[in-house]
């Protein structure tokens, strides 16, 4: 089962910002793939990835975030 991990992501605006997002969470251990929803602010990942180590990799590249819920 692939475990999931939602935030509220501040900053996002446009493919570009989702296409940062990716590659900053891409070196995770443990990351499959996530999913952004714009609009709302929010991402989706997929992937057994600690929660506090993606917030860090997207303030790391421009964005806030902060754990929604996970696992």
């Amino acid at each position: 089962m692939t475990v999931e991990t939602r935030l509220h992501v501040e900053g996002m605006k446009c493919g570009g910002c989702i296409a940062n997002a990716t590659k900053a969470l891409e070196n995770l251990p443990g990351f499959e793939k996530a999913e952004f929803d714009l609009a709302q602010g929010q991402a989706l990942i997929f992937g057994d990835i600690d929660p506090q180590a993606a917030c860090q990799a997207l303030k790391a590249v421009g964005f806030a975030a902060v754990v929604n819920s996970a696992r």
